[in-house]
């Protein structure tokens, strides 16, 4: 089979203002690039770390989008290569969200999972009978079908924060049998929670050569059975891993710890007894905790949302991210409030879970976005996000260092600041 030239992009976009900004290397591309023949030659861009080059030669060119706050950028990439007469395709979790819009701007959208379905597409390309939508939604491709990502296309050296490198993503499942209203999940993907064979998880994990991940799974806590199979699977792996919400089981836990678990995100949607215990049994198990908050839900007024500020002071939260809710569209919440009129800003670069564009039911626009500042600054008036990053950072490099899987990598970029004190820290 003849090569082809693909060129695939990763869209950038604007990060918030004042909170420290880490660029993972990112999953959907490297994912969707192992879905492609060997026939395709792929030159990966991430765009959030380097420039397009808009000149380069390539036949074909992907763009893989996750974030709203990409699509208008996806875009513009888009228009630049079809002047130079190329054409464009898109994919990905915000190219699903946005399908209607991306019709216009690019020459194909392609909606689903890729696995056992891109040689038909790139067949109509060669033929000149490109469709303008592929729609594979809700018709999943076998789980076993999906294989190691595609983590060589990545350029190593620019993801790293003042010296300490990132984690790699990983996903040991799809789908979420949950359906919360500010999530898009169950459009994307059914609420059917799909596991990878857990032989195939522990076969892919291994082969990665970065001992700190990040489990990108909707949620851990899906099937307990599964949970304690995996765990048990990966632990000899002696990866550390921060993921979504684990299964309130101490037997769950345990095994978590064991296996691995550097720290998870955890909703605090209230202040309630439950939630401060949950907590602390994560901290029992030596399991840090970020703790996700969204603001500006129907049920809280003003005061609600200052108790929940200051009752994150009393839960030894080792991190906090704090949202404002944001209609995406296709979830419970877009609809809900487009149906009432509430929606103001349809601008997709202000869909960043940081900025107000809808009419909250208790508060003006103006004091929701106050609260949304006044809780970053709060939490992290005494010590900064960068701060507390360091310390969970200093936890799990500690724990590697004991356990004797404590990367050289490390100390070879000591040159900068943060990696002499990390060095520091972890031999005191």
């Amino acid at each position: 089979m003849e090569t082809i030239k693909l060129k695939l992009i990763y869209p950038r976009w604007e990060k918030l203002r004042g909170q420290t900004t880490f660029n993972l290397p990112p999953h959907g591309p490297v994912a969707f690039a192992a879905c492609l023949p060997e026939w395709v030659d792929i030159s990966f861009t991430d765009e959030n770390v380097e420039d397009i080059n808009f000149d380069e030669p390539c036949d074909l060119v992907a763009v893989s989008m996750m974030l709203s706050t990409q699509v208008k950028r996806g875009w513009a990439i888009a228009e630049e290569f079809q002047k130079r007469g190329k054409k464009v395709i898109t994919g990905g979790i915000s190219a699903m969200l946005h399908a209607e819009d991306n019709v216009n701007h690019f020459d194909s959208v392609f909606l689903g999972e890729a696995e056992g379905r891109m040689e038909q597409v790139l067949a109509d390309w060669k033929e000149g009978k490109l469709k303008k939508v592929y729609n594979f939604m809700l018709q999943f491709p076998p789980i076993e079908s999906v294989g190691p990502c595609r983590r060589d296309l990545y350029k190593r050296e620019l993801y790293n924060h003042k010296g300490v490198p990132m984690v790699d993503l990983f996903h040991a499942s799809r789908g979420c049998r949950f359906s919360c209203y500010p999530c898009a999940v169950s459009y994307l993907g059914g609420r059917v929670f799909r596991p990878r064979p857990v032989d195939k998880v522990v076969e892919d994990m291994a082969a990665i050569d970065n001992n700190r991940l990040f489990i990108v799974d909707n949620s851990l806590a899906q099937n307990k059975e599964w949970e304690k199979e995996l765990f048990r699977a990966i632990a000899p792996l002696k990866k550390k891993w921060i993921s979504h919400t684990i299964e309130d089981d101490p037997e769950v836990l345990d095994l978590a710890a064991k296996a691995g678990a550097w720290y998870v995100y955890q909703a605090v949607y209230d202040t309630s007894d439950y939630i401060k215990e949950r907590v602390k049994r994560y901290h029992d198990y030596g399991i840090g905790v970020e703790g996700t908050i969204l603001l500006g839900v129907d049920n809280q007024t003003e005061d609600d949302i200052k108790r929940l500020i200051d009752f994150l002071g009393e839960i030894d939260l080792d991190l906090a991210e704090f949202t404002v809710m944001t209609p995406f569209p296709h979830t419970k919440g877009y609809d809900d409030l487009l149906r009432q009129g509430r929606i103001f800003d349809f601008d997709w670069n202000h869909y960043n879970a940081g900025q107000v564009v809808f009419q909250p039911k208790h508060m003006s626009p103006e004091r929701l976005q106050e609260l949304y500042d006044y809780a970053w600054k709060s939490f992290y008036a005494s010590e900064s996000q960068e701060q507390k990053m360091f310390k969970l950072f200093c936890q799990v490099a500690l724990r590697e260092m004991n356990e004797g899987t404590y990367r050289p990598r490390d100390r070879r970029l000591a040159n900068y600041s943060f990696g002499k004190k990390v060095e520091r820290n972890i031999k005191h």
